[in-house]
């Protein structure tokens, strides 16, 4: 089942790095002299999922000049589709809806990165029968946890950056059936509000819990963080 389409979330604004995004779309912010989004898809790709549709608005031109010019070495079908300047998450995926066709897909967005294994994620989903899967992940948490103790201040104990307090988040890499997209009205629709939350209450949505590296690049200091990875060959997302 590896001729499943992968969709990526790349049109939004991200204005938390606007330092980056002032002249380019957030998936073309640069990691080791290669867009996030070449990264994220090199992490399907070397998995055997070649087949991608990229949703764009913001400087959408970018992206598509960019693989108009040719990924070398790379046996990648790329769709580039103007899902609109403004709309929200949900509208950009029931606007590829034509597409994906009748067969499930994967969906993520195009600042996140992980070391996932795609394939038992895939087996995951297969084996649930639901119709939306989520990937869960444990975000490194960013700053040291201080227990204090009474009025002089006294600390009891310290623990450094732990994972985002043991709760799950979503960390995109979804799997959907095409009849999730009947969740979204319309271009004003964000994914992770009503329709997410209406999957939850039907009982429609399942979580792969993903324990590995994951990071989502929504600021400098993000960009940075992973930059530095890269030039360490500690790139943990580098699969391939």
């Amino acid at each position: 089942m590896n001729d499943i389409k992968v969709v990526i979330l790349a049109g939004g604004y991200g204005t938390r790095i606007a330092e980056e995004t002032s002249v380019r779309p957030k998936p073309m912010v640069e990691i080791g002299g290669k867009p996030i989004l070449w990264h994220i898809m090199k992490i399907f790709s070397t998995q055997g999922f070649n087949d991608f549709i990229v949703c764009a608005g913001y400087k959408g031109e970018t992206i598509k000049e960019y693989f108009d010019k040719g990924i070398d070495n790379e046996n990648w079908n790329i769709t580039v589709v103007d899902t609109g300047q403004e709309t929200m998450t949900g509208g950009r995926i029931k606007r590829i809806k034509d597409y994906v066709g009748n067969d499930p897909f994967f969906l993520t967005y195009g600042d996140g990165i992980a070391d996932i294994d795609l394939k038992k994620l895939l087996e995951f989903h297969n084996g649930h029968n639901l119709p939306a899967t989520v990937t869960a992940v444990q975000p490194e948490g960013r700053f040291g946890i201080l227990k204090i103790e009474g009025k002089n201040g006294f600390v009891s104990s310290f623990r450094e950056k732990p994972k985002n307090g043991g709760a799950w988040i979503n960390g995109g890499f979804f799997i959907l059936d095409p009849k999730v997209i009947d969740y979204i009205k319309g271009d004003e629709t964000v994914f992770e509000q009503e329709p997410m939350k209406q999957l939850v209450e039907d009982g429609q949505l399942a979580a792969y819990r993903h324990r590995g590296f994951w990071m989502s690049l929504d600021t400098l200091r993000d960009k940075n963080v992973l930059e530095d990875l890269w030039q360490k060959g500690r790139a943990l997302w580098k699969i391939w």
